[in-house]
């Protein structure tokens, strides 16, 4: 028992060097390797209350990041928070601070834009618009801010 719950540890850590991951990420790993449900959830609960697994935090850092470095929508980070396993109540306090979607679609469709430039119109409508639907924004706030940047 001592040796299987020492593989698990060697298993979490492993996968928490990579990066963070959340609890349900780390307990489909733990799955995999065949590790027993009653030793998984043992070894779970020891990170978490060593602080090195922490959903809230996973999830807090995984919505900063694909706001500002990918310009993802709130609803494409809500689904990726949601298949990496965390709780609704999390991903609803992670993204409270995210109110400006229509900003964060006007930069992207600027820079996109500049990329475009010197083709046809519809061309540029088409790429622009696609590249944000893409990055989960609402057609209503694509078609808006594509009109916005093209004037």
């Amino acid at each position: 028992m001592a040796s299987e719950e020492s593989a698990a540890q060697a298993i979490v850590y492993r996968q928490l060097a990579q990066r963070d991951r959340t609890r349900a990420q780390l307990a489909k790993k733990l799955a995999e390797r065949e590790v027993s449900d009653e030793v998984a959830e043992r070894v779970l609960d020891s990170f978490e209350v060593a602080g090195l697994v922490d959903d809230a935090r996973y999830a807090q850092r995984f919505a900063e990041l694909s706001r500002q470095e990918r310009g993802l929508s709130r609803r494409m980070i809500g689904m990726k928070l949601k298949d990496a396993g965390v709780a609704p109540e999390l991903i609803d306090s992670s993204l409270d601070g995210y109110q400006d979607e229509h900003g964060v679609a006007l930069a992207l469709a600027a820079r996109k834009a500049e990329s475009t430039e010197g083709l046809d119109r519809d061309v540029r409508f088409r790429r622009i618009s696609g590249f944000l639907a893409r990055r989960g924004f609402p057609s209503g706030v694509v078609v808006s801010v594509t009109r916005e940047v093209l004037g």
